[in-house]
């Protein structure tokens, strides 16, 4: 019944930003009419298909979904990552061509509120508080996207990987970064293919800036410049 599947999700809920200020019971009353509900997904899902209509308001409620894209010789590039508290749609669901322009992916166990455009509009038009971080988070994800996308276009593959060392390196608080991703899917991240990944993983080591092994890329050099 409606009602348990709502208290199924209810802490996963409670920790939307989004539906902070939004009445408990006008939540409730959504998921009776179905214009909430609940989808879940297994890793390396396809939730959207490029070219696919957009028709609802997507919010990640747990999980990590990709937005990817296919070049030129058919390999998948990773463009953008979304997780908990993340949304999906909000840039298209009113656009006048709203049809996702990549694919979007699973990369672990997901789960998503769907909600559907009448009831985004109604909150938008009685709760100020709801409209003002729809805005928000619309405005946020749209200019990361384009930033994203500009990212891959202009680096090269070696810049890309030092950015990404360096988050990395940060975040571990040690110079030997051990990996949480395959190295394909360190390639998707940063938008290459597996062989292009490998070979600039060679080359920098030749040239003394990194050492790998299978689990882990240590960066040697401090002053580190991209060729």
């Amino acid at each position: 019944m409606w009602y348990l599947f709502v208290e199924e999700y209810k802490k996963l809920l409670n920790n939307i930003t989004l539906l902070k200020d939004v009445d408990k019971d006008f939540i409730k009353d959504c998921f009776k009419t179905g214009q909430f509900r609940v989808s879940k997904y297994n890793k390396n899902t396809i939730v959207h298909i490029e070219n696919d209509k957009c028709e609802k308001f997507e919010i990640i409620l747990s999980g990590r979904v990709v937005v990817e894209r296919l070049d030129e010789s058919g390999g998948i590039l990773t463009v953008a990552e979304f997780y908990e508290n993340d949304v999906l749609g909000g840039n298209l669901l009113f656009s006048s061509n709203p049809h996702y322009p990549m694919t979007i992916t699973t990369k672990q166990k997901t789960i998503v509120l769907e909600i559907t455009k009448d009831i985004i509009l109604k909150l938008c038009s009685c709760n100020y508080e709801f409209l003002k971080k729809f805005l928000e988070y619309v405005s946020d994800h749209t200019t990361m996207l384009s930033f994203k996308i500009k990212q891959h276009m202009n680096k090269t593959i070696r810049e890309s990987l030092l950015i990404y060392l360096e988050h990395e390196r940060i975040n571990q608080n040690t110079n030997k970064i051990r990996l949480k991703m395959t190295k394909k899917e360190l390639a998707e991240k940063i938008g290459v293919q597996r062989t292009s990944l490998s070979r600039e993983l060679a080359k920098m080591k030749k040239d003394g800036i990194i050492d790998f092994d299978a689990d882990s890329i240590t960066v040697l050099l401090k002053d580190k410049k991209a060729n």
